[in-house]
C-alpha cells in the first residue's frame, strides 16, 4: 500500500488516468468472462474436461457486444505506445531502443509462464502422462497466448504506422478496415485465405485509433498572452517548447479523414455509439455475421478469429461509450483510494491475464482429486448457484499466482522512457526486431497447434527454441548491449 501511495503521489498531473482505467476494467473483464462461461464435465473415461457455455446460451449473444473487451485493449495500447514512443524520441532514443524497452514488460512476464508450464510438462512426461494429454492442459492454459500474437505484432509495427498515422491519420484506420471487408467477404465467399490477413488488420484498425486519440490529448490548445501549454498526457518531465511536440512541430489538424485527432467530445461519442451500434445490427441481424462476438462452440463463423467488420462495428460502438463515460470516470479518478486501486492492477495486468486460465486448471484438478468437483449442466439452477463460489474460488487461487509471478511484471514495468536513452547501430535495431519475431512466430506455433497432438513438453520443441532464442536476444539488448554513447 505504501508503494501505491507513491506512485499516486507522483503520477504527473497531465496523466490520462483513464486510458489505465480501461486497461484494467478489459483484462479484468476478459479473466471474469472467460471464468463465468466454463462449462466442466467429463468425458468417455471419466476425466474432467471443460468448454465454453456460450452454445448453449444464446439470449447472452447481445451481452457478448460488451463482453468482447479485446478492442478496448488495443485501443488502450495504442494510446500508450503512442505516448512512450513519443516521449523517449522526445529525450533521444529511437525505435530500436523503444523497442527493447517495451519487450521488458511483455516479453518477461509471458517468459516466465511459458518455463513454468514447459517445466511442469517435462516432470508429467516423466512421469508417464500421455502427451496427449500434456498438450490438451499446455493448450488451455496458454489460451491468452492468442491475444498475445496480435499484440506483440502491433508493438512492432508501431513506430512505422505511428509515422504513417502522423502522415495520413484516420485514413489508415478505414484502408485497415477496407482491407478487413475483403477478407471477411474471402470467409464468405471463398477464397478464405483472404480473410488471414484480418488477425493483423482488424487489430491494427483499432491501435491506429489509440494513436489518434492520444495526439489528440497531447496536442496543446492554443495559449493565450503569458500563458505556456500544458504537459503532453503522462508526460513525466516538463513538456517540449511551445509550437512543437515529441514527434515534431505541432502544426493544426489536417481536415476530412486525414486528420490526426480523434473527435473526444460528447457529441462524436454519441455518433459513435449510434453508428457503431446500428452497423453491428445491420451486419448481424441483416447480414451474415454471428450475432456473438465471442467464439461459439460449432458456429461457422467466428468474429474474433480473426476480427470482422461486425466485430469492428462493436469496437466503434465501445470507443462511443467510453468517450461518453470519460468525464464521470476521470471525476473518480482523482480521488486517491480509486486511483490506487487502478495503479495496484496495471502493475500486475499482464500476469493476471496470463495466469488466470492456469487458475482454473489448478483448482479443477484440485477438486477432481479430492473428489469434490461440480459437474451441473449448463444453464441449470444448480449451475448457476456454482457461478459465485467457483469465481471465488478462482480469484483465490489467481490471488496467489499474481502474489508469486506478479513482480517479475512489477519490476519489468519500471520503463526507462523518462530518461534519455542512447541511441543504437544498425545491427541493434535489426536484433530488435528478429527478436520480436522469434517470439511471435513462436507463439503463433504454439497456438496453431492441434490441442490433443502429443507433445512431452506441451508445446512444439522448435517454437520452444525459437521463443527462448528471441526472448535472448531482447534481454542481451536491454542489458545495453549494442547502444552507442
Amino acid at each position: 500500500m505504501r508503494r501505491l501511495r507513491q506512485l499516486a503521489e507522483r503520477t504527473p498531473a497531465g496523466r490520462e488516468r483513464y486510458v489505465d482505467l480501461l486497461r484494467a476494467l478489459a483484462i479484468t473483464m476478459v479473466v471474469f468472462g472467460h471464468w463465468s462461461v466454463t462449462v466442466i464435465g467429463r468425458d468417455a473415461a471419466g476425466q474432467a474436461t471443460g468448454h465454453s457455455a456460450l452454445g448453449d446460451l444464446r439470449w447472452a449473444y447481445p451481452l457478448t457486444w460488451l463482453a468482447q473487451v479485446m478492442p478496448v485493449f488495443f485501443l488502450v495500447g495504442g494510446y500508450a505506445n503512442a505516448a512512450s514512443l513519443t516521449r523517449l524520441r522526445a529525450r533521444g532514443g529511437d525505435a530500436a531502443g523503444w523497442l527493447i524497452d517495451r519487450s521488458a514488460r511483455l516479453v518477461r512476464p509471458t517468459s516466465t509462464l511459458l518455463l513454468v508450464l514447459t517445466a511442469a510438462a517435462a516432470v508429467a512426461w516423466l512421469r508417464n502422462i500421455d502427451p496427449a494429454q500434456i498438450r490438451q492442459v499446455f493448450w488451455f492454459a496458454t489460451i491468452p497466448l492468442w491475444f498475445l500474437v496480435a499484440y506483440l505484432a502491433a508493438v512492432v509495427l508501431t513506430p512505422p504506422m505511428y509515422a504513417l498515422h502522423r502522415r495520413l491519420g484516420l485514413a489508415v484506420p478505414l484502408v485497415l478496415v477496407a482491407l478487413v471487408g475483403l477478407g471477411d467477404l474471402g470467409r464468405l465467399s471463398g477464397p478464405e485465405e483472404l480473410s488471414y490477413g484480418n488477425y493483423l488488420f482488424g487489430w491494427l484498425a483499432v491501435h491506429q485509433l489509440g494513436f489518434a486519440w492520444h495526439d489528440a490529448r497531447a496536442a496543446p490548445p492554443p495559449a493565450g498572452p503569458g500563458e505556456s501549454p500544458p504537459a503532453e498526457a503522462g508526460a513525466t518531465t516538463a513538456p517540449p517548447p511551445a509550437g512543437t511536440d515529441a514527434a515534431g512541430p505541432s502544426t493544426p489538424d489536417r481536415p476530412g479523414v486525414r486528420r490526426r485527432r480523434l473527435p473526444t467530445s460528447r457529441r462524436a461519442g454519441l455518433v459513435f455509439l449510434a453508428g457503431g451500434l446500428g452497423a453491428v445490427l445491420l451486419l448481424t441481424v441483416l447480414g451474415p455475421w454471428p450475432v456473438a462476438m465471442l467464439k461459439v462452440p460449432d458456429e461457422r463463423l467466428d468474429n474474433a478469429a480473426p476480427p470482422s467488420l461486425a466485430l469492428l462495428a462493436v469496437a466503434a460502438g465501445q470507443l462511443g461509450l467510453i468517450l461518453l463515460l470519460r468525464g464521470p470516470a476521470e471525476r473518480l479518478l482523482r480521488r486517491t483510494g480509486p486511483w490506487q486501486l487502478v495503479i495496484g492492477v496495471n502493475l500486475v495486468v499482464l500476469t493476471v491475464f496470463l495466469w488466470h486460465l492456469t487458475a482454473a486448471i489448478l483448482l479443477i484438478g484440485f477438486l477432481d482429486a479430492v473428489g469434490t468437483l461440480p459437474t451441473p449442466a449448463v444453464d441449470t439452477a444448480a449451475w448457476w448457484a456454482w457461478r459465485v463460489p467457483w469465481l471465488l474460488l478462482l480469484s483465490a487461487v489467481l490471488a496467489v499466482l499474481v502474489a508469486i509471478f506478479g513482480p517479475v511484471e512489477a519490476r519489468s514495468g519500471r520503463h526507462r522512457t523518462g530518461r534519455r536513452t542512447p541511441r543504437g547501430t544498425p545491427a541493434r535495431s535489426a536484433l530488435a526486431v528478429a527478436g520480436y519475431a522469434a517470439v511471435v512466430a513462436a507463439l503463433l506455433v504454439n497456438s496453431t497447434t492441434p490441442r490433443q497432438a502429443p507433445e512431452p513438453l506441451g508445446t512444439p520443441v522448435p517454437a520452444l527454441v525459437a521463443y527462448l532464442a528471441g526472448a535472448g536476444v531482447l534481454r542481451l539488448l536491454r542489458s545495453g548491449w549494442g547502444t552507442r554513447d
